[in-house]
């Protein structure tokens, strides 16, 4: 499909990369060759794909220096970088902040069940910044908007037995890549087939820099509403009208600070997007208008797939106009979504995003505040890979890249979608900042949306999946009042999750912690200003303190919003841990709201940060309330801050109508000064007092009243004064703190509703192997990682999927009510979970065995028994004992059971959908290889696997076998699904007496291919 043809295969050169100085002072482009660089697709992620193309003056030569070779089309470039370095970024992936030695594959993927191990989520960002040991740091980028993967994993090389790697690999579908790995010295790594060109930022003095520099190829965040930094309560559904309505009336009756209710999809009319359901929502307008009246925004959520049906207005509309993705037929592609047979706006071509901003321009009429982009990635039901062909067609614009299948186009969907959004909210309302999330995105999309495109993001507070416990949430709320965006969600098959269903002790923490957030939004609106103007980050990893010291390049329970030292506690039944403190001054401080299950908050010497009054929405706040600002003085007594301030909305500011402000604070020979430096902008200072808090240490501070804009000069009280100041507000914080109730652990909180899913699963993690189950439902094994391959196996929600074995014959359901653990196939099984109990646990010293015994009764005199083992003698495998066994079968049954039959029933998570299938040589002995075809592949007789089959991934080069006696195994069945399969060992069916227990052993291991 592509219009420009190279003969790849012709391309045979090694060497180093040529380069041209592009964009700024330290930036470098990277091509193989001329001809690469003509070839290369246009730049999607830079603002202006010419300020990749054009060069610039420049004397400085790049320090690192990329080597390329191309064979047989596929292009490789290493980058060598010394010892020490340390690899972050990549995108929006599972696991931890620090990436050496993992391995990303960057391909946006609707991810529902995620784990720490998952590669491929919402949306990707082919990008590393690599942070050098002298503190320095430099960018890298792969400008190429096709399927990525980067890969660190540790290996022990012959040649050269100790190196670090990161590997960015970029391929087609049937390309199966070798795993690259990391040891001490420290590489970067790209392969791919199209030519595409790195760029390169710095090194410059720090992260930040690189981040600015970033910022000037791809564009900075766009500048948020003030409100959109308010609270936001979500949840999939609120269902009616009614329903919306109540949610709002309980924030301001509890006195709980909410700027923002949001409408997923069940407000429509049949999941039909633009439409909404007459009987839940009857007059949608009066109900923005009510909720407009009292403080409210309205979100409201749109998604790319359109019902396929003839007399709805939007289909009939896009057919007429000709805006649909094709199929490899070129015919309309009608894949299956929420409102069942589907057709997908073609956004890569700018009359189709024009169409679409227009529909929700109109939709907007509706009181729309702002838009919710889900399912954009764009993700498809029915279909293993969970994403429309490859091979789809779609008629892009030439400045994109012209006509392309869907594989050139699938990670940048979802932003032109965003795209096509903004534009439409844009054009309804042209004097406000539109408002627009997309769950999917690709690197720049933060010009046109938050969340994917950082740095307005956050995650669901609660948890999306899942039932949060009291403190989980509470904390959750404590931690994410501090972030950029601030929203819980969560799924419609959970528990409520308002501040107010846990509990009374954790809707104080929640009250308490928007409080905050509220009090800090002059600081947090300056820190988007300064993002959006000069491309500042606004929440930092702690390390930007001191990229020097090692010790922080690791921390994840602590971050900075500007100067303000964030500092969480993670660990479930401690009230609080030591806090990981850079270098320098710290000052702690809090609102006179300490409380345990809060965050700690420290202000960096030579700081000052604005805070306004705790309100319950943004539009209580008025510019002549009180401006506080708090002050941590550096070693030589003085610090500086600065305010940005303009109407909370819209683009005046970009005219000069707004009010920047430099504060800069003394204390100088016992006199305290406060005063304003400079100001920037046009508008005239608001009449209004300032409060000043000099912070002291210990919780205490000093504080001095006075007027905005003029100057502050006191005298410091006497040194016995402010020990005794410091002393008295040292108390009175131990007072309230003591005085605060926590928020229950939860064995404290036995009667907490939704308790039983929300306890801590159980771990085995010992030999090659980490496995977490959940023994009070049903002995799921919801996590199963490989730790030498860094591969996810099992990462599944509490209550569906994973491991899970059945006494029964018939189909489990997968509604939530039946689809939780062990099952008893000739009963009812609605809401019924059988609550294993741990009948013996062996943890292992160093290098011993490990195992966990687990029984449930099932009943009619039946129970199911479970042994997991890792050995010491063999850690690479993990064995798994099952059985129905007799307890007390009655003497009317002749000692006989019921007929049974033991299920084993794991179903594994599919991280490369694409390259995987199911090898097994069968009791005939013919070999079989089982490709992703959703549904059911059932093998029975001579067509059973003779002991052994595999999952085999060919992409990461392992397998995952799975072992067993055939003699106790008499049928297989392997179900295809949507990112996952399932392979089920069946017993036969038959009564279990004393002496005849059904039993199934088998055992995994993960094997290199």
């Amino acid at each position: 499909m592509d219009d420009r043809v190279v003969d790849f295969a012709e391309i045979q050169i090694s060497g180093d990369m040529i380069f041209e100085p592009i964009l700024e002072e330290g930036v470098f482009r990277f091509d193989c060759s001329a001809k690469d660089r003509q070839a290369a697709f246009p730049s999607f992620s830079f603002v202006q794909s010419k300020l990749r193309d054009t060069t610039i003056t420049s004397h400085q030569l790049p320090q690192y220096v990329p080597v390329c070779k191309c064979i047989d089309g596929q292009q490789i470039v290493n980058i060598q970088l010394p010892d020490g370095t340390s690899f972050y970024g990549t995108g929006e992936v599972g696991g931890h902040l620090e990436r050496t030695g993992k391995r990303i594959f960057t391909w946006n993927t609707d991810t529902w069940g995620y784990g720490s191990e998952t590669t491929s989520l919402y949306q990707t960002h082919p990008w590393v910044l690599a942070v050098l040991p002298d503190g320095k740091a430099l960018g890298v980028l792969a400008d190429t908007i096709p399927k990525c993967e980067v890969c660190a994993i540790p290996i022990r090389l012959l040649i050269e037995p100790s190196h670090f790697l990161l590997v960015i690999y970029m391929f087609p579908p049937f390309l199966y890549l070798q795993q690259i790995d990391l040891r001490e010295k420290c590489k970067i790594k790209f392969a791919s087939l199209a030519p595409y060109p790195v760029i390169t930022f710095g090194p410059f003095e720090s992260p930040n820099d690189v981040l600015v520099s970033l910022s000037h190829a791809i564009g900075t965040t766009f500048m948020p509403s003030k409100w959109s930094l308010g609270y936001h309560q979500s949840r999939w559904s609120y269902d009616s009208d009614a329903k919306v309505r109540k949610i709002a009336e309980t924030f301001r009756e509890k006195g709980i600070p909410c700027d923002a209710i949001w409408m997923d999809i069940d407000y429509m009319d049949g999941f039909r997007c633009f439409t909404f359901d007459k009987e839940k929502f009857p007059d949608p307008k009066c109900l923005t208008d009510d909720l407009h009246a009292i403080g409210y925004k309205a979100i409201w959520m749109l998604n790319p797939g359109i019902k396929h049906e003839p007399g709805y207005f939007v289909y009939e509309n896009g057919t007429e106009n000709d805006v649909w993705t094709l199929n490899k037929d070129k015919e309309t592609y009608v894949g299956c979504v929420w409102p069942g047979p589907s057709v997908f706006p073609d956004y890569t071509q700018e009359k189709t995003r024009m169409w679409w901003a227009e529909l929700v321009k109109d939709f907007a009429s509706n009181g729309v505040d702002g838009i919710w982009n889900d399912m954009n990635e764009p993700g498809i039901f029915l279909n293993i890979q969970k994403n429309m062909p490859e091979s789809n067609i779609h008629r892009g614009d030439i400045e994109l890249g012209g006509h392309q299948n869907h594989s050139q186009y699938h990670n940048i969907y979802g932003t032109l979608m965003a795209k096509a959004t903004y534009e439409g909210m844009k054009m309804a309302e042209p004097n406000k900042h539109p408002f627009v999330l997309s769950r999917a995105g690709f690197i720049g999309s933060q010009r046109y949306a938050g969340l994917s495109g950082q740095p307005l993001s956050g995650p669901d507070i609660g948890g999306y999946a899942g039932h949060a416990t009291p403190k989980l949430y509470g904390r959750w709320m404590g931690l994410g009042a501090m972030l950029p965006f601030c929203r819980a969600h969560s799924e419609n098959r959970t528990i409520d999750h308002e501040p107010w269903s846990f509990g009374e002790e954790c809707e104080e923490v929640c009250r308490l912690a928007l409080a905050r957030r509220y009090r800090l939004l002059p600081h947090l609106y300056t820190l988007f200003y300064l993002a959006h103007t000069k491309g500042d980050l606004i929440a930092t990893p702690l390390f930007f303190t001191d990229t020097k010291d090692p010790n922080l390049r690791e921390i994840e329970d602590s971050f900075l919003l500007g100067p303000l030292l964030i500092c969480i506690c993670t660990t479930p039944n401690k009230r609080s841990v030591p806090d990981n403190l850079p270098k320098g001054i710290w000052m702690p401080f809090d609102f006179g709201d300490p409380h345990p299950d809060l965050p700690n908050l420290y202000l960096q010497g030579g700081s000052i940060i604005p805070t306004g009054p705790s309100v319950q929405f943004v539009g209580e706040l008025n510019p002549t309330d009180t401006i506080t600002l708090l002050v941590a003085l550096d070693k030589n007594g003085k610090a500086q801050g600065i305010l940005f301030e303009d109407d909370g909305d819209g683009y005046d500011f970009t005219h000069g109508d707004y009010l920047l402000t430099h504060y800069v604070a003394e204390l100088k020979s016992s006199i305290f000064t406060v005063k304003v430096l400079k100001t920037e902008g046009s508008w005239k200072r608001p009449k209004r007092s300032l409060c000043v808090q000099l912070l002291l240490g210990e919780f205490s501070m000093f504080e001095i009243q006075g007027v905005d804009g003029e100057d502050l000069c006191v005298s410091m009280p006497s040194e016995q004064d402010m020990s005794e100041l410091v002393l008295k507000n040292e108390n009175q914080h131990k007072y309230l703190l003591e005085k605060a109730i926590p928020i229950p652990d939860f064995d404290e909180a036995a009667d907490y509703k939704g308790a039983e899913l929300a306890r801590t699963p159980v771990e085995i993690q010992s030999g090659e192997w980490i496995l977490k189950c959940i023994p009070w439902i049903g002995g799921r094994i919801n996590y199963l990682v490989h730790s030498p391959t860094g591969s996810e196996w099992i990462g599944s929600r509490f209550y569906s999927d994973g491991y899970e074995e059945f006494s029964g014959v018939e189909e489990s359901s997968n509604g939530y009510e039946n689809s939780a653990g062990f099952r008893d196939g000739f009963e009812s099984h609605v809401g019924k979970s059988e609550k294993f109990n741990i009948t013996a646990r062996v943890i292992s010293e160093s290098g011993e065995d490990e195992s966990m015994s687990m029984e449930a009764d099932i009943g009619d005199g039946l129970i199911m028994q479970r042994q997991i083992s890792i050995l010491k003698d063999n850690p690479k495998i993990i064995e798994i004992n099952s059985s129905i066994a007799t307890r007390n079968v009655g003497v009317g049954s002749r000692g006989l059971s019921r007929l049974s039959c033991l299920r084993i029933h794991p179903r594994f998570t599919l991280q490369n959908p694409s390259h995987v299938f199911v090898s097994f040589v069968a009791v005939n002995g013919s070999t079989y290889e089982i490709f992703p075809e959703f549904g059911k592949h059932y093998l029975d007789g001579d067509l059973r696997p003779n002991g052994e089959w595999k999952l085999v991934d060919k992409l990461a080069g392992i397998a995952l076998v799975n072992r067993f006696d055939p003699d106790e195994v008499n049928k297989c069945v392997i179900d295809w699904y949507e990112r996952m399969v399932t392979l089920e060992l069946c017993s036969e069916e038959r009564s279990i007496s004393d002496d005849s227990p059904i039993k199934i052993s088998h055992n995994y291991e993960v094997e290199s291919i």
